[in-house]
């Protein structure tokens, strides 16, 4: 049996590819769009790839699952409670597929989607223990996948999570200990609040450490997974219909396109968004009017979705050599208006002068001396909620980073704004954000709140 898993820092993404070395024939499990890495493994080894199954409708990026198909002729299988707009092969509860001696048998788990599957790996045919299960976003590695992102879509967390419960509990749980568990999600993810960076596991470890494969009612597992879930970004909903759509495909040689300064120009006139993927310490220094500041170093996919729209048209400025894999990093949260990017920025920005501003980054002295004045500025706070129970700013307002977008009217106008996060890196995209937006008096914290919390207020006496 050949087994690879192929995991995404950036998006905490983890796809999977089981092959018989004896018959050539493979299966790829949630890849992503770009496919390279896939094909190139099964080229290295003479493999067949006949088959992509998607464990869910996934929402926080855009499956490569037609890009395979299109370029492998693999069939497309999801849950049997699936339906989509691309020809789809129906996997049901027990179903086997065979590789060779290499087996796949399809387990529903329903609960964070109502179509979820795992896969059980069987090394041989007739081993009576898998060598695995593929668990998706039902049971992960510290935690379970989340049952409230279909919200909006028509499923409700407390159904789900009823579904949940019967396949973590009854389903996964009957599992040996032995069985390893392969999940499609590690930390970072907002597919759960408490994933671990291990990226593999087995069943007996889940149930002696995992808070969710305790024993308990059914009720009381419900109100534990749905409390304290992190705001999923704005682009979820977007990927979750999309995943179910024909769409076109992803091919990085088309979609990366450089632009002049004047090229560039032009797209910003035609209201295109500059997304800027450089450090928040170069983008301070100068950056265009208007512009978007998401740094690569990060979560960059998953946050360029919290601040910007599907449908809106985006230019980059990219660090030197990464145009790229932003573009790439873009696509596979299914944002494919990427005009271009913007070719040879420090010369350009040089033609651009006039439309070239600074950005306010002050100090946690600094913001403590405005603090003490007649007129303070209005602290907001954009870390999660479980990251503000640790402590705060008095008097900040909280929106989380991925909810500002939707919410900026409920920040006072007229008012000098001051954003922090834990350590900077949000903070920078918030004020960015809402310069954007048209609030010209904006700073961020540098350090955020470590910085904050690691130099108090000093004292008289």
């Amino acid at each position: 049996m050949f087994f690879a898993q192929y995991y995404l820092d950036c998006l905490s993404q983890a796809s999977y590819m089981i092959a018989d070395e004896t018959t050539g024939r493979a299966v790829v499990v949630d890849p992503r769009r770009d496919i390279s890495e896939y094909l190139a493994d099964a080229d290295a080894h003479g493999f067949t790839i006949q088959g992509v199954i998607n464990t869910h409708f996934h929402a926080d990026f855009l499956a490569g699952h037609l890009e395979m198909a299109n370029r492998t002729g693999a069939w497309i299988g999801y849950g049997r409670r699936a339906e989509a707009e691309y020809p789809i092969r129906k996997l049901s509860d027990g179903e086997r597929i065979s590789l060779g001696g290499v087996t796949l048998q399809i387990l529903e788990t329903p609960g964070h989607t109502p179509e979820s599957v795992s896969v059980l790996v069987y090394e041989h045919a007739d081993d009576a223990v898998p060598y695995g299960v593929l668990t998706g976003d039902a049971l992960f590695i510290g935690d379970v996948g989340r049952p409230d992102l279909l919200a909006s879509l028509g499923a409700t967390a407390d159904e789900l999570g009823r579904m949940l419960y019967d396949s973590v509990q009854h389903k996964l749980m009957a599992l040996p200990d032995e069985v390893r568990v392969f999940p499609a999600h590690g930390a970072g993810s907002a597919c759960g609040k408490n994933l671990s960076t291990q990226r593999q596991s087995t069943i007996g470890e889940q149930r002696a450490t995992n808070y969710a494969c305790r024993p308990m009612s059914q009720e009381q597992f419900v109100a534990l997974v749905t409390a304290g879930q992190p705001s999923a970004p704005a682009y979820f909903a977007y990927d979750a219909v999309l995943n179910r759509k024909e769409h076109g495909l992803f091919d990085a040689g088309v979609a990366v396109r450089p632009l002049s300064a004047g090229e560039f120009g032009q797209r910003r006139a035609a209201d295109a968004i500059v997304v800027d993927a450089r450090d928040p310490q170069e983008f301070a220094a100068g950056h265009l009017c208007g512009s978007v500041n998401v740094p690569a170093d990060g979560r960059f996919a998953e946050q360029a979705g919290m601040v910007v729209g599907p449908d809106a048209e985006v230019v980059v400025v990219a660090p030197q050599d990464r145009e790229e894999e932003i573009v790439t990093r873009l696509a596979r949260i299914g944002f494919d208006r990427v005009g271009g990017y913007l070719r040879e920025p420090e010369g350009a920005f040089l033609t651009l002068a006039d439309d070239m501003l600074p950005a306010s980054r002050l100090t946690v002295d600094e913001l403590r001396r405005l603090l003490e004045s007649d007129e303070p500025p209005l602290v907001l706070d954009v870390r999660n909620a479980g990251e503000r129970e640790a402590g705060f700013i008095d008097g900040s307002l909280h929106i989380p980073l991925a909810e500002l977008a939707r919410r900026i009217d409920e920040i006072p106008a007229g008012r000098p704004l001051v954003v922090h996060c834990a350590g900077g890196h949000r903070s920078s995209i918030a004020a960015s954000l809402l310069r954007h937006k048209g609030r010209a008096d904006v700073s961020d914290l540098l350090g955020g709140y470590a910085a904050w919390s690691a130099r108090p207020a000093a004292t008289c006496g």
